[in-house]
């Protein structure tokens, strides 16, 4: 089954899962999903900062399984392309740990989105062995953690170069 407008907008777990309608992107739908925590993430900051942000990724996160569950069955594949709020919950985090420049947000997008689709090992081996709701969440929190390393290791290496 494709989801469309009218399967976004029949269940609020659908209209979660499907990252608010950015899932429905005919290509490419992770990399929209992606995009479309940009103005979360704003809103987030303005809201209160750092600690928003934090609680922001833990919401989307619990309520992603539950959301990313319901949909999973409703559209017969349990992590179908078109449910990206596990990409909205995991780039919060990784948005948490950068720095809050163009380059660094930039660099925080393509690698989150590298690990994504490419999914390393263990990312690889989460995706094939923990299904459901939990398991649609918990690959791209591995890809999340996994940015953040390589962040966290290029801010080290060009120390007050980029930041």
């Amino acid at each position: 089954m494709k989801p469309d407008r009218e399967f976004l907008l029949k269940h609020p777990a659908h209209f979660i899962a499907l990252g608010f309608g950015s899932g429905l992107a005919p290509k490419a739908p992770g990399t929209f999903g992606t995009l479309a925590t940009f103005p979360i993430y704003a809103l987030l900051i303005w809201l209160g900062g750092n600690w928003a942000l934090a609680v922001g990724a833990a919401l989307f996160f619990f309520v992603g399984i539950w959301a990313s569950g319901i949909t999973g069955r409703a559209l017969g594949v349990s992590d179908h392309s078109a449910i990206v709020v596990d990409e909205i919950a995991a780039f919060l985090l990784v948005l948490l740990f950068t720095p809050l420049t163009f380059i660094w947000l930039i660099v925080a997008f393509v690698l989150f989105r590298i690990f994504d689709i490419l999914k390393p090992w263990p990312i690889s081996v989460a995706d094939r062995r923990i299904k459901g709701g939990f398991g649609v969440m918990f690959d791209d929190l591995l890809a999340a953690m996994l940015s953040i390393f390589c962040i966290w290791f290029l801010r080290s290496i060009f120390q007050g170069v980029a930041s």
